[in-house]
């Protein structure tokens, strides 16, 4: 189903920096005509709010507290696209110290939130036959080296979000699963990585969205894997097995 930014009002967690932050500015170029800054730190949207103005809302919000969502549903109800781009990730063996801890703190976010926030603005999406995009990760289909962790948490986002497009499609809502690579965020920086531009993410999901795709591979590495991946998705995550 093709979906279309023009016009549209979007939010966007994690709306401060990086790839978030990125979505917002590409969104706003392509036509859309609002976006809310869902974030924990309302402070850190001031550069956005200043070149923007009242093109953008900030919305404090925590995917980890289950109210704070609630909240955002009833601040935000005129949203036609949801971007759940907020998201943790933790270096470390899976088998060290502290590796229980942090599956746990990465699950909280990465997979908890993503079903908090997908059931808190179901009802509105599909009054508005909008979209969902999600931002998973290549490490949703292969564990890295002091990444399993975050590689597992995001596994299990992807399996939700194949779910949320089964439930989501019987209500005129499009769903979007992104898997980037490298990118050049803090996030990747920390992780060692030499990344892709922000803006390769985020023109994808525009063009993703346009075309009715359910995923979206946007970078080198990630192409990489979606050439490896495309047989299994096609005769498996997207096909029909009830014919």
């Amino acid at each position: 189903m093709s979906y279309s930014i023009q016009n549209k009002v979007a939010l966007v967690t994690g709306a401060n920096r990086g790839i978030g932050k990125s979505i917002v500015e590409t969104f706003l170029s392509h036509g859309a005509d609002k976006v809310y800054l869902a974030v924990r730190n309302p402070e850190s949207t001031k550069d956005l709010e200043a070149k923007f103005g009242g093109k953008v809302t900030t919305l404090r919000a925590d995917i980890s507290d289950p109210e704070s969502i609630k909240r955002l549903a009833q601040d935000a109800p005129d949203v036609d696209i949801l971007v759940n781009n907020a998201g943790v990730m933790e270096l470390g063996a899976i088998l060290g110290e502290d590796a229980g801890a942090s599956l746990a703190r990465q699950l909280e976010v990465n997979v908890f939130g993503l079903q908090r926030i997908a059931s808190a603005f179901a009802d509105i999406l599909a009054g508005r036959h909008g979209a969902l995009v999600q931002l998973n990760s290549i490490a949703s289909i292969k564990s890295f080296p002091n990444l399993a962790a975050y590689s597992a948490s995001k596994a299990a986002s992807y399996s939700l979000t194949q779910g949320l497009r089964h439930e989501l499609a019987g209500k005129g809502v499009s769903v979007l699963s992104v898997h980037p690579g490298p990118i050049d965020t803090e996030m990747g920086a920390a992780a060692g990585f030499e990344g892709t531009p922000v803006s390769v993410v985020a023109e994808g999901i525009v063009k993703s969205l346009a075309a009715g795709d359910f995923h979206l591979f946007p970078d080198e590495m990630a192409k990489q894997f979606e050439a490896a991946y495309q047989g299994f998705s096609d005769a498996i995550v997207t096909a029909n097995l009830s014919e």
